[in-house]
């Protein structure tokens, strides 16, 4: 806010008086509005709770982008996937991965974990992207989103593992492809974590825990491809639908939740259970989870089999970490479209649509554009087949939030992409419901869902 100039010719008592009306115009976090409108001052409970938010979000912010949960213990003593990193030039197997090689597979690299004169340095293309030993200098740098090295005192890469992050980050590519500022809760649609799950020379683990051959392990893995993670096949064993397609679905943005109810693809719980289902089943981080669900041998026999329905680790290094991981990333609001991305006329008129003609809004219920309380749908009810939805424990999917969507184009849409476009997406409605929508109208309805 502007300060006011006093003068000193002004008498005392009008300093007072404009002291006071200053103070009263203040609505930023020293006032804050009543249930009557009227303005107050903060009191000393109501700065202990902001306080505490902005802690949250710092260690949630932390927790979300380097925690491991000690899940070191798998990726690197279990499955040596740090030893294909480094390649046998510097005591680990094969050639090694490049810096090029990782961002082919979607790895982003954080440019503000980069000292200055390594950045003026990949501007200018003098370094060897090539070079595995450059991928070793951006681990060591913590540089590599999601990932995490752990090096000895000699140097070398002893152990890594993985965040939240790997998958539900990307960056702004402001330096150059796959290089920039990070993005937090943005899906990383050209991670492809089979082909770093593949990378890895001892994957006998996994097979032991799903019941099949390494050889089968590793031909589920090459099919996920880029955008794509499969969680349920560490629960159900079953890597491929009936189609003979890959059972992978689409790695989901992790932003825009605040109010929604349940967060995954088919509906399995809040941000706080997938959390804690992620650290400790998919990241295999040490900790605490519990859900009965698990122990049903006929839908889940990997689950069951391997008690993964009730998981206690000491030490607990996950679950005292949830509750601000939790707040942070409900404090991550959908990136609004960038000017010039949509048409606003056309937007517009597509919104009218969406709420009226097309019924959109009776599911995608506004601001948070998921149905308020238990968002979901049989398989019947929004004309598609049951297969990732009968994988679930409620045999249903959700109603996915629509905010941000044209920041998760690539790879289609629903939980498989099996919609390549939005007007793909509109076409499925308009015959599943006999909507009878003009082609312009199709059109119009698309530039809003852009526009969300």
């Amino acid at each position: 806010m502007m300060k006011r100039r006093i003068w000193w010719s002004i008498p005392v008592v009008s300093v007072v008086a404009l002291a006071a009306l200053h103070a009263a115009s203040q609505t930023d976090e020293s006032r804050t509005s009543g249930e009557t409108g009227e303005s107050r001052a903060l009191t000393p409970i109501d700065r202990k709770i902001a306080d505490d938010a902005r802690h949250a979000v710092a260690q949630g912010r932390r927790t979300f982008r380097f925690d491991t949960f000690g899940d070191e213990a798998f990726w690197g003593d279990t499955i040596k996937l740090h030893q294909a990193v480094e390649g046998a030039r510097f005591g680990g197997v094969g050639p090694g991965v490049s810096p090029k090689a990782a961002l082919a597979i979607g790895l982003k690299v954080d440019v503000d974990a980069l000292p200055p004169a390594v950045v003026d340095r990949l501007k200018s293309g003098k370094i060897d992207l090539n070079d595995p030993a450059n991928t070793l200098a951006l681990l060591k740098a913590n540089a590599v989103v999601g990932v995490t090295g752990r090096f000895d005192a000699n140097g070398r890469l002893r152990t890594m593992g993985v965040q939240c992050a790997l998958c539900h980050s990307t960056v702004d590519d402001s330096l150059a492809r796959g290089i920039g500022h990070r993005l937090d809760g943005w899906a990383n649609r050209d991670l492809n974590v089979g082909a770093i799950v593949n990378l890895a020379p001892d994957l006998s683990a996994v097979a032991k825990i799903v019941g099949k051959t390494e050889g089968d392990v590793r031909n589920v893995f090459a099919a996920w491809g880029p955008g794509k993670f499969d969680a349920e096949f560490l629960l159900d064993g079953k890597g491929f639908r009936p189609d003979g397609k890959s059972a992978a679905i689409l790695i989901p943005p992790a932003f825009g939740l605040a109010g929604v109810n349940l967060h995954t693809w088919t509906g399995w719980g809040s941000v706080t259970h997938w959390n804690a289902f992620v650290a400790n089943l998919e990241m295999h981080g040490k900790g605490t989870f519990y859900d009965p669900r698990l122990n049903d041998p006929a839908q889940f026999p990997v689950a069951a089999r391997n008690n993964f329905g009730n998981i206690r680790s000491d030490p607990d290094l996950i679950s005292a970490k949830l509750p601000a991981l939790h707040f942070y990333q409900l404090a991550i609001v959908a990136p609004a479209p960038p000017p010039g991305s949509f048409d606003g006329k056309a937007a517009s008129v597509g919104r009218r649509i969406f709420e009226g003609k097309a019924r959109c809004a009776s599911c995608h219920v506004a601001p948070m554009f998921t149905e308020p309380g238990w968002n979901m749908h049989t398989a019947q009810e929004i004309g598609i087949d049951e297969f990732q939805a009968n994988r679930a424990p409620d045999k249903r999917y959700r109603t996915a939030p629509l905010k941000g969507l044209w920041t998760h184009t690539k790879g289609g849409f629903y939980h498989d992409g099996r919609f390549s476009t939005l007007l793909d997406v509109v076409n499925h409605y308009d015959a599943h419901f006999s909507l009878g929508l003009s082609a312009q109208e199709k059109a119009d309805l698309v530039e809003y869902l852009t526009s969300i």
